[in-house]
Parts: structure tokens; C-alpha cells; sequence
């Protein structure tokens, strides 16, 4: 192995090798999850050098350098005031949802009117519109880190793939008996999965178009489970044998692709592996629909948010639950972990957020202000910032540490739906039941 040049990536902070083997170029990161102003960068770049011996000692200083210049820029705390760019007057009926690029240069809205348009993030001009599905698209997502290509889910049943640069309809995914309502590529960029009303997910190839698996499994997955788990919960276990029983909801990837997670109306979460489309884990807790599922960074843990009013914290090595974070007087209707994966928050019905630490599972600040449900929240890349939407026609920017609100964006005239940092963040995206789109600076 040669290692031929080494990558930044500044959140979560991280170095990634490009190195050679057997003549093909491959890649490696070595997260820094832990790294502070503070850190003693020459213990770190020794213990670096134990684990990885891509990294020799001639590479010493080159190491110490790049984790000095991500240190800099994890002091770069911003205070940025967001202002009111644009509106963007984007479809003839109401708005679906808002997605980004990884760079934040483009963004994507999807509407009622049955298309989905592209707009240009420094100007606020439409770039495309994907036309061609015949009912509401609801779901959409860029092939972050790249961006060359879109995935539109809808109503229709099916999912599209097109070309970001051209517009072309590469590939149609039909296959789903009922409304499509949720849908991820793998970090690879190799799959789309796709979540429906019709109980099941789906993955995609989309290279050629083709199905590659529904996610089911047999029955073997029972006798792994213990007597009381099973006396227990036996009547949901036998639901969920070959999928779930409910609407699937929510659905994402881990970091590292080998692994998917699907939510359900069934109150369940199943952990499946993306290679063989089996299922790993049914995660069994939950006593109402599901709202969220997702992994911290380092695949180490899966966080659930349910109408229950609770969130979950679950091992996903081994699919059992390490904690129920508890505290919201009403249904949970977002939750997120921040980029390093130390903090969780969460966003309810009962007009108020919340921020727990993963490491103590205990709550940290509560954030009140909002005069009605909070349907989205998500951190900015450095960690120290939270977004929120809500139903009062506002998005809120808050202190992560503190809970203090330090800026409200008022103007929708109808309920926020979606909002959303850019990589950087310091751009911020508003989506409306007004029609409008908010491009804030």
C-alpha cells in the first residue's frame, strides 16, 4: 500500500487517506470525533501513527499541520446572523420538502404540483425542473457527497433517478404498491432505498435501474430471541417476520453503507444489512408510530423518536436499547444527533426542543419559545447551533449548549415544514405551507 495524499474533512473533523493497492486508489478516514481546541496534537498524531501505518514518521509535521487547521476551524464558533435573501415563489401548490446538496450551491423542492425543481443557492434562480411523475412528489435527496444525481419519490408508487447537470430521467423505479414516502442513497452512491405506505422498503440499483432486494426475512430470526423477549413481545415479533406490518417512514444508511435502518407506523425499527437485505435486529420498545431513525456518526448507536412522546437510544452492534431519553408532553416529531455524535436533540408537538447528552443520556437545556409544534430540528456543522420549524410560521436559531434562542426568522405565512443548514452554516433553507421557499444568509 502507498498513500498518495491525504483529504480534510472539517465536520465531523476528520482526515481521509487516498491510497494505492494493487494499482487500484482506495480511501480511508481516521475520524477525529473527540478533537478540541485543546488537544494535545502531538499524542494524538503519535497514537494516530500505532493504529495506521499508512502514516510513516516522515509524515510527521504534515499530520500535525492538518489537525492544527482543523482545530482553527473548530474554534471558528460563529456568531452569524442570518438574514432574508430571498423568496422564492417555487410551485403552483403547496411544498413537499427542501434537501441540499453537500456544498450548499443547489437545493431541491419538491411540491403537489407533481414536479421537482432545482435552484440555485447563491442566486435564488431556477436551474431545472424535473417533470414526468404523475402525483405528489413527497420525497427527495441529492447523492451527497457528490451531487450529480437526484432521487424523487411520489405518490405515484414510483422513485426517479435524474441527471443534477442535464435533468434526464436516468432510471424509473417501479416495483412499491402504494405511496412512496421516504428515500436515501448509500454513501457509495451505488443504491437508492425507498420507504412506503405498502409496508416495505426497497432497494435500487442505479446504475441499471434494477430492484435489488425488498427487505424481508424468514423465520430463522426468532429462535435467536430470548423466552421473555419473546413472551413479551411476541405478538409485534410475529408481525415484523417478513417486514414490517406498518407504513415504513423513515429509512437511512449508516456512514459506512453496510447497514440500513427503516421506522414504521408498527411502533418498530428494523436494522437490516444493505448487502443481503436481511434483517440484523428488530429494535422492540416503542409503544406508538415511529417518527425518526437514524445513526450517530460512527455507527456506534441508533436513535429513535416516536409518537409515544419518548426517544430511544439503541446499541447497534447488538439491537438493545441503552436508554429512553423521556420529557416531552406530547409526540416526538424529529430528533437528530450532531456531527461528532456527543449531542441528541429532539423536537416535539408540545412546542418545545430538547438536547440530552449521548454520553449521560440526561438533558442538557430545553428550548422554549415557540407558540406551536416543532416538526424539524437539526444541528449546524459545528455542533453549537440548532434549527428549528415550526407550525407558528417561524424558524428559531438556537444556542446548543445553553438553550438560549439567539434569532428568529419570521415572514412564512404559513406553517414551516422544512429547514435545513447548509455544509457550512451559514446558509439556511425554510420550506412553507405557504408555497415559499426562504433562502436566509
Amino acid at each position: 500500500m502507498k498513500l498518495k495524499s491525504f483529504l480534510l474533512r472539517y465536520y465531523p473533523p476528520g482526515i481521509m487517506l487516498e491510497y494505492e493497492k494493487h494499482g487500484e486508489l482506495k480511501t480511508k478516514s481516521i475520524d477525529l470525533l473527540d478533537l478540541g481546541p485543546s488537544t494535545d496534537v502531538s499524542a494524538l498524531v503519535e497514537e494516530i501513527q500505532k493504529a495506521e501505518p499508512l502514516i510513516t514518521a516522515a509524515q510527521t509535521e504534515q499530520v500535525k499541520l492538518l489537525i492544527h487547521r482543523l482545530q482553527e476551524k473548530l474554534g471558528q464558533h460563529s456568531n452569524h446572523t442570518f438574514y432574508l435573501f430571498k423568496v422564492l415563489k417555487a410551485h403552483i401548490l403547496p411544498l413537499t420538502n427542501v434537501a441540499l446538496n453537500k456544498s450548499g450551491s443547489c437545493f431541491i423542492t419538491g411540491s403537489y404540483d407533481r414536479t421537482c425543481k432545482l435552484w440555485d443557492t447563491a442566486s435564488g434562480e431556477e436551474l431545472n425542473t424535473l417533470e414526468g411523475h404523475r402525483n405528489v412528489v413527497y420525497a427527495m435527496a441529492f447523492n451527497n457527497p457528490y451531487g450529480d444525481k437526484i432521487a424523487t419519490g411520489s405518490f405515484d408508487k414510483t422513485c426517479k433517478l435524474w441527471s443534477v447537470e442535464t435533468g434526464k430521467c436516468y432510471h424509473t423505479f417501479r416495483g412499491h404498491t402504494a405511496e412512496i414516502v421516504c428515500l436515501s442513497f448509500n454513501p457509495q452512491s451505488t443504491l437508492v432505498a425507498t420507504g412506503s405506505m405498502d409496508t416495505t422498503a426497497k432497494l435500487w440499483n442505479i446504475q441499471n435501474g434494477e430492484e435489488v432486494c425488498t427487505l424481508r426475512e424468514s423465520r430463522w430470526r426468532l429462535a435467536l430471541l430470548e423466552e421473555a423477549e419473546l413472551e413479551n413481545h411476541a405478538k409485534r415479533i410475529f408481525k415484523a417476520m417478513t417486514g414490517h406490518s406498518g407504513e415504513v417512514i423513515s429509512l437511512s444508511f449508516n456512514t459506512s453503507g453496510d447497514r440500513i435502518i427503516t421506522g414504521s407506523f408498527d411502533h418498530t425499527v428494523v436494522v437490516w444489512d444493505a448487502d443481503t437485505g436481511r434483517k440484523v435486529h428488530i429494535l422492540i420498545g416503542h409503544c406508538a408510530e415511529i417518527s425518526s431513525a437514524l445513526f450517530n456518526w460512527d455507527c456506534s448507536l441508533i436513535l429513535t423518536g416516536s409518537m409515544d412522546k419518548t426517544c430511544m437510544l439503541w446499541n447497534a452492534t447488538n439491537g438493545k436499547c441503552v436508554a429512553t431519553l423521556t420529557g416531552h408532553d406530547d409526540e416526538i416529531l424529529d430528533s437528530c444527533f450532531d456531527y461528532t455524535g456527543k449531542l441528541i436533540a429532539t423536537a416535539s408537538a408540545d412546542g418545545t426542543a430538547r438536547i440530552f447528552s449521548a454520553a449521560t443520556r440526561k438533558c442538557i437545556a430545553k428550548l422554549e419559545g415557540h407558540e406551536g409544534e416543532i416538526s424539524k430540528i437539526s444541528f449546524n456543522p459545528q455542533g453549537n447551533r440548532l434549527l428549528t420549524g415550526s407550525s407558528d410560521k417561524t424558524a428559531r436559531i438556537w444556542d446548543a449548549q445553553t438553550g438560549q434562542c439567539l434569532q428568529v426568522l419570521e415572514g412564512h405565512t404559513d406553517e414551516i415544514f422544512s429547514c435545513t443548514f447548509n455544509y457550512k452554516g451559514n446558509i439556511v433553507i425554510t420550506g412553507s405551507k405557504d408555497n415559499t421557499c426562504r433562502i436566509w444568509r
